[in-house]
């Protein structure tokens, strides 16, 4: 026989009528989400360096911006726009070739607000005193809300040097390129008030090397700078396929040649080059990235008719500079995150940054990020003040330099501070997931970190005074630190054997790198910091991970620096 088990007498409930067995545990231990606070102003090091590299003017517009980037609702639309990737579809429903890439609606309103602030414009737009450093503090704040959308606003702000250099190309094009709106319709660019600029180099066969393209021009009539082409053969990498126009390089009789290739004609018939697909990437998710072939496209020649390199570069190194700021961006975001959870959590009887080897990771973040941000913004005034010989040379080396080392750190930087975070930092409602699958973007698009050393060589050899220029400007810290003179002095004798520069150029670079950020914190950062610094990267012989600082280090101080205060 079943006994009937003895039902809890309903006159008297336990808990106001809930059953005890409903009550499992309390939340507690937990930190609160990071998010209704001010990036900009819970970022000392940020406030500090737009002070320093001519962007004061915009500080109360810094603020405003930063509010709106640290706001639950705008965070949230980073999270909606990886969460749904871009769809492609090749043709219409009765069967015309379209050529359309689908978004979630988060992902036009990240360009909407990226445009409404003049991220792909400003410099072009509104030249003057610290034009670049503004734009590089809002594009620093803006990635950390979502990096993927940034890359169509990079290419769109970095093709306008090189679509000038063609000046009735760019009569017709330079308007709607800085229009501070966003038009995402796919639709003859003669029937809008704003486009944006994409790229397309890479070929399967030659990747990096794109002087092995088999991309072929062919002339509609007249030939050289101005004059249309049909181009016919393939691109293995067309970022933001959705761009209204696209720098493109391809071949003539007379060598690798630039040319601007629109997504119509001017009849208002699509222009024949298609999507083969959309690229399946591990990261970058809310961005489309794309395989094209060309079979015919009409476009027009850009620069000097064989100078398709050179006309393009000044492209290239402006999307460089924004790999520096959004590889920084990630850094900030990963740090911010990590100190955040520290400052909150309790493991063991003790908050988690009071405990010493966690200090010991922490601190290490945040140097990594303060100094990878002061690098970033130094170049910015470097790019405000090109006029000056000094600064031309400067920001040539510094931005291969500073792409190479700054992005190569960001992966493992992501990680670490993931593990700060513990268990629920994998979790994909957790931005830390993002982070780490970003991070190697940058280090691997627009020049991987081979490409970016033997870019340094080049400027070597090309303009040899550019490392004049580069340790001139290390040197204003020569004296205030025996570690990074020393740092400094054994560097450049080791510049002086060119046997096998090529063989050490990471060695080399890496090195360049580390004396900037050493020299920049010893003049412009809190002591702590840059006492840390010189300690475990010019000196300390420690273990290759994050977490090895060596002793006598005021970690707590640097901290607290880097840690937003959200409560």
């Amino acid at each position: 026989m079943n006994a009937r088990q003895p039902v809890p007498d309903s006159a008297n409930p336990r808990h106001d009528g809930v059953s005890d067995y409903a009550n499992t545990h309390e939340v507690f231990n937990q930190p609160p989400a990071l998010e209704n606070y001010n990036p900009f102003t819970q970022d000392t090091a940020l406030q500090e360096a737009v002070a320093r590299e001519g962007a004061a003017s915009a500080v109360t517009d810094l603020k405003r911006f930063g509010e709106w980037t640290g706001m639950a609702s705008t965070i949230e639309l980073g999270f909606q726009a990886n969460a749904n990737k871009p769809m492609f579809d090749t043709h219409d429903r009765f069967g015309h070739r379209i050529d359309q890439v689908n978004f979630h609606p988060a992902y036009h309103q990240l360009m909407k607000a990226a445009m409404a602030e003049g991220l792909h414009s400003s410099p072009w737009s509104n030249p003057g005193q610290g034009a670049h450093a503004i734009r590089a503090a809002k594009y620093y704040l803006h990635s950390q809300v979502e990096a993927a959308h940034c890359c169509p606003i990079t290419m769109t702000f970095a093709a306008v040097p090189s679509i000038r250099k063609q000046p009735e190309l760019a009569a017709l094009w330079e308007q709607k390129i800085l229009a501070n709106e966003y038009d995402p319709d796919n639709r003859p660019d003669g029937e809008k008030q704003s486009v944006t600029i994409g790229m397309a180099m890479t070929e399967k066969q030659g990747g990096s090397d794109v002087r092995a393209n088999s991309t072929r021009a062919y002339p509609v009539g007249q030939t050289g700078p101005g004059q249309a082409y049909e181009l016919v053969g393939h691109k293995w990498f067309v970022s933001a396929p959705m761009c209204d126009a696209f720098l493109v390089l391809a071949q003539t009789d007379n060598g690798l040649s630039c040319f601007l290739m629109p997504r119509w004609r001017p009849d208002g018939t699509k222009n024949p080059w298609q999507v083969q697909r959309l690229k399946n990437k591990m990261g970058n998710v809310a961005n489309a990235s794309s395989e094209a072939e060309l079979r015919g496209a009409l476009a027009w020649m850009v620069g000097e008719e064989g100078r398709g390199v050179p006309t393009i570069i000044e492209m290239v190194a402006m999307t460089r500079f924004d790999c520096m700021i959004g590889s920084s961006a990630g850094m900030r975001q990963a740090v911010a995150q990590a100190t955040h959870h520290c400052r909150h959590r309790s493991a063991f009887g003790q908050r988690l940054n009071q405990q010493p080897l966690m200090q010991n990771v922490l601190a290490d973040l945040a140097l990594e990020s303060e100094a990878a941000l002061t690098f970033t913004m130094r170049v910015a005034r470097a790019l405000d003040n090109q006029h000056l010989e000094q600064e031309r040379l400067l920001a040539r080396l510094a931005t291969p330099v500073g792409k190479y080392w700054i992005c190569k750190r960001t992966p493992n930087h992501a990680y670490e501070a993931m593990e700060c975070i513990g268990g629920s930092g994998v979790m994909e409602d957790c931005i830390m997931p993002r982070l780490l699958r970003e991070s190697p973007v940058n280090a691997i698009w627009e020049g991987s970190g081979n490409v970016q050393c033997l870019d340094t060589l080049r400027a070597l050899q090309k303009e040899p005074q550019a490392l004049e220029a580069f340790f001139s400007e290390a040197e204003v810290a020569k004296g205030s630190d025996v570690r990074f003179d020393r740092f400094m002095t054994q560097l450049q004798n080791d510049f002086t054997d060119v046997s096998d520069f090529q063989y050490r150029a990471r060695n080399l670079v890496d090195r360049l790198a580390l004396l900037m950020q050493a020299s920049l914190l010893l003049r412009h950062s809190d002591p702590a910091v840059a006492d840390a610094f010189c300690a475990s990267r010019l000196e300390h012989s420690g273990g290759l991970n994050f977490g090895n600082l060596p002793s006598g280090l005021d970690v707590a101080r640097i901290i607290d620096r880097a840690t937003p205060v959200v409560d």
